[in-house]
């Protein structure tokens, strides 16, 4: 015999029964969709990694190809300017050196011209004579390489004429 209350029981247990399994369906199905969730964002991920390997990473690897042939030429060009401003500074150092060397050949002859001016007069006739003597000096060296260039072209003459006179006279000789 089965009384009421067992009847209350048995029902009040299944629905205790059905209620734990629709929990349970509840919770298996906020898993579900859960882990579709993050199925999702993982698909998505892998699309956009598919997508990179496939046309992106051509992307970049032709913009940093793109980029190395640009330090390439800024180095380039960089080398160059370097180059430029290196002879620039060399040209620049020269022409000081030079104008230096001038100034200090201008000084020195206006100090030397000062100095002669405080000299008695004995002392600057004798400068006066010496820088006359340096000039003469000059002349007569040009004048004695004159002198030997043109002597050697009289020996030159002379031995091309004498050689042509023996050899007149060898044939003169043979004859």
């Amino acid at each position: 015999v089965v009384t009421r209350n067992d009847v209350e029981e048995s029902l009040k247990a299944i629905f205790q029964y059905v209620k734990d399994k629709e929990q349970l369906f509840e919770e298996l199905r906020s898993q579900i969709e859960e882990i579709q969730q993050r199925i999702s964002v993982k698909q998505r991920e892998r699309d956009y990694w598919l997508e990179y390997k496939n046309v992106g990473s051509k992307i970049h690897a032709e913009k940093i190809n793109s980029l190395e042939e640009d330090i390439k030429k800024v180095k380039d060009e960089l080398q160059r300017t370097a180059e430029y401003y290196r002879d620039a500074l060399n040209a620049v150092k020269e022409e000081n050196k030079s104008l230096f060397d001038r100034h200090l050949k201008l000084l020195s002859e206006q100090a030397l011209k000062s100095a002669v001016g405080y000299l008695d007069k004995n002392c600057r006739r004798e400068i006066q004579e010496n820088e006359w003597l340096k000039e003469e000096v000059k002349i007569y060296r040009k004048e004695e390489r004159d002198l030997k260039a043109s002597v050697q072209l009289l020996e030159e003459e002379n031995t091309s004429l004498v050689a042509k006179l023996i050899d007149t006279k060898l044939q003169n000789l043979i004859k």
